[in-house]
This record gives structure tokens, sequence and C-alpha cells, in this order.
């Protein structure tokens, strides 16, 4: 489960960081390094960008990409802050505007789901068709998630803190109420109640009922972004031809490097993530479809601030448009 992994001391220290020192890093046989932070261990939902890295997409483009994986205690910001990594993943769109909020000079550059994949979990009963059915229950939610989808949650179908329960990432509090709802994401949660308790919850993926989250998103330091432009297009290329390979093709070189990475990760897992992820139009829906894998609009950006300031999570006048630009996307610059 991905979710705002985000500490104020960490943004202060990428404010200083990311100076305007050139921060280019060769590699000997002279391709540009890369150090690409994700937000966990490795999985399905990072199988564009090791698509890239087994297919050699990234190498042909003169790169030498580094996937450093995420984990329980990785802060992306802190990396990215003290030079530990070039670029990182920002798992939702509140990241890139809480780095704004703090005046960190760090951009979203692509965004690589479209749909981000939060659903809600309900047990199953064909009374619910939607999100507006689940009122009056209650909801088992992370402390991170109060202040993230719960926000857009409460503006668009009144729900209230009231209905909060703790979630610990543990799901027997949630099978032993049946009318409880749990945070899940699209790919994980739902398939492992599955196994556990033997029956096919009701999901809900919030984006299919408008939430506006952009995910997987490659998040640049601006430094970073202005001395190596070429490199930065180059990498978010090549990551739309993994992602492309990934959901439409063969994955099974990504998948080898992924279960490499993470002993834990089964091919069971993986091969249900991926096509949840296709099924569900995850990559390749929304803007992506319009415009090419990895887009991002300000439509859509303001779409997410709107209602995000509306509900007093950032001030009415934040610089919001300084928390993405789609100048290195495919076909710009």
């Amino acid at each position: 489960m991905r979710l705002l992994r985000f500490a104020a001391v960490a943004l202060a220290a990428l404010v200083c960081a990311c100076s305007p020192a050139k921060q280019e890093a060769v590699a000997p046989s002279g391709a540009t390094t890369i150090r690409f932070a994700t937000d966990w261990r490795a999985q399905a939902e990072h199988g564009g960008f090791y698509q890239a890295l087994a297919s050699g997409a990234y190498e042909r483009r003169g790169l030498n990409v580094q996937i450093i994986q995420g984990g329980p205690g990785v802060n992306v910001p802190q990396l990215l802050a003290s030079g530990a990594v070039e670029l990182g993943m920002g798992s939702n769109s509140f990241i890139p505007l809480n780095l704004v909020a703090e005046g960190a000079p760090v951009k979203a550059v692509a965004a690589f789901f479209q749909k981000d994949p939060q659903v809600l979990i309900a047990h199953p009963d064909p009374s619910l068709t939607g999100i507006a059915d689940l009122a009056d229950r209650p909801f088992l939610l992370a402390d991170a998630s109060i202040t993230a989808f719960w926000v857009w949650l409460k503006a668009k179908y009144g729900f209230t803190d009231d209905q909060v329960r703790k979630y610990n990432f543990n799901p027997a509090p949630f099978l032993a109420d049946d009318r409880a709802v749990q945070q899940g994401y699209l790919t994980s949660e739902p398939y492992t109640i599955e196994k556990v308790a033997g029956f096919e919850p009701r999901v809900f993926l919030l984006a299919d009922e408008g939430y506006p989250s952009y995910a997987t998103m490659v998040l640049s330091p601006d430094g970073f972004a202005r001395d190596n432009a070429a490199a930065l297009r180059s990498f978010i290329a090549a990551s739309a031809e993994g992602w492309r390979d990934y959901i439409r093709g063969d994955p099974a070189a990504a998948d080898a490097l992924i279960r490499k990475a993470n002993p834990e990760m089964t091919q069971d897992i993986l091969d249900q993530a991926r096509t949840k992820l296709s099924e569900n139009g995850i990559v390749d829906s929304g803007d992506a479809a319009l415009y090419g894998l990895g887009a991002m609009t300000a439509e859509r950006w303001q779409a997410f601030f709107d209602v995000t300031s509306q509900a007093g999570v950032y001030p009415a006048d934040l610089r919001w448009r300084t928390a993405f630009t789609d100048d290195f996307l495919p076909g710009r610059g």
C-alpha cells in the first residue's frame, strides 16, 4: 500500500539540497546515470520501469538507470534531498502539491498511472452499487489517508470523520465486521482478502467515480531537469515504452527482475496485478489515451487542486501550476 511517505524535515532539506549546482552524474561508459527511487518494494505496479530496464530501452537511449526500491521507512523526497537519487516516484497528486506548499524545487514530470489505484473494499452485498452506498458504514483508514483521499470522499459523498476507524494493514478487523469498509490498492488488498477469506469482496475504484489524482509519477528536482533535460526526456520516453510493453506485451523479463529484487513477490501476485492494471485502464486511459503514456494536463491538476483547496488542505493562492510540467514528455521540447 502506497500512502503519503512525506515528512516536513525531508522537504526542508530538499529546499536546501536542490541548489543551482550542476547535478549531472555520468557512468564510466559515458551513459548518464539515473538512480530512480520507487515508492515501495518491487512489484507489478512498477512493472513498466523494470520492463524498460530489462528490454534495454534505457540503455539504448544512453542511460544507466538503477532502480532503488522503496519500502517501510523509505522517504522519496528525503532521498532526492540528500542526492542519493536523481529521480523519484510520487504515489499520488498530494505529494507534488505538498512539495509546492513547502517551497521545495521539485516537479512531477510524468504520470504513468492515469487512474490512482486507490480502492474501497466492502463485503459482498448486491445492494452496493457505488461508493455513495457506503454511507453510515465504518471506514478502516490509515493515518495518512485521512489527509489524502478521505478529503475527497468527504467532499463528494458527505462522509464524516466519526466514521473512521484505525487501519493497521491487517485485514482481521475488516473480516470480523461485515459492514466495515477498508481502504486498499486495486492490485493488492482485494486479492489478499479473496485468498484469506475465501470470498470476492466488493471493490470500488475511486478513480471510476471521479477521484482526479494521478499516480506513479516521476518526480524531478528542478536543478536536475534543467541540467539534464535530454536525459530526463530519454528516461520518460523509455519508461513510456516500458509501460506499453509491460501492459500490452510479454512481461516475463520485467517480472524476473521484480522477483529477483523482491524475493517475497510471487508470480501469481504479479499476474493478477498486471491483469487489473490492464483491465481497468490504469496506465493507458484518460490523458494517456489522448496524448501518450505519462501525459498530464493542467485541467486535471486544477480539478484536483480545486477539491483539496476547497476542503482546506491547501490555501487558495497556492501556486499549484508549479507542481508539474509537461516539458519533458515525448513530443515536447
